[in-house]
């Protein structure tokens, strides 16, 4: 129960941290947090790549460690699902975050229902591979039926407990999206 707990947490705090990096109407370096850019033929996380940082609440900018990497940043950045055009100096990218539309916030809050989803199913997995754990040892004769039920129940709302937390978390980001 304490491994599913702590799997279970864990799979929502990286939910949460995803959701850092969808897009509202405010510039943040989380925005960026997913863009991997194919640096020397290696996929390489943008932070790892370069400096960001929102000085202005509408700007973003990214000063690569590597000037020369400057082309392969730009196209990861274009290529995102962030919307956003970099403007380049040769030293610094400036992203402008503009104003949502509200086509584009509904686009935006599909992400974060598509990005929820995907912590429902990895609790649900934490889920499952508990509830097999526990199959394997009533056959082994370890644990009695009634403990074996009794223990898929505990699971069961711990499932539950961790879904509604994510889903608080999801509506919360839905309504910054949606705020204008």
């Amino acid at each position: 129960m304490k491994d599913a707990r702590e799997r279970m947490r864990k799979s929502v705090e990286s939910i949460s941290h995803e959701f850092a990096s969808v897009r509202t109407g405010r510039a943040s370096p989380a925005l960026l947090d997913r863009v991997v850019v194919d640096y020397y033929g290696a996929q390489t996380p943008l932070n790892q790549l370069a400096t960001i940082s929102a000085p202005e609440a509408r700007l973003v900018t990214v000063q690569p460690y590597d000037a020369t990497s400057i082309k392969a940043i730009e196209k990861a950045i274009m290529e995102s699902d962030l919307g956003l055009t970099p403007s380049s100096d040769g030293k610094l990218i400036r992203l402008s975050v503009p104003e949502l539309t509200q086509e584009r916030r509904l686009q935006m809050v599909k992400v974060v229902h598509g990005i929820a989803e995907e912590g429902r199913i990895s609790i649900r997995n934490v889920r499952r591979d508990v509830m097999q754990d526990l199959r394997e040892l009533k056959s082994a004769g370890d644990v009695g039926s009634d403990d074996e039920h009794r223990a898929e129940g505990d699971v069961q709302k711990l499932t539950d407990e961790w879904i509604g937390e994510l889903d608080v978390l999801m509506k919360a980001k839905e309504a910054d999206v949606l705020e204008v």
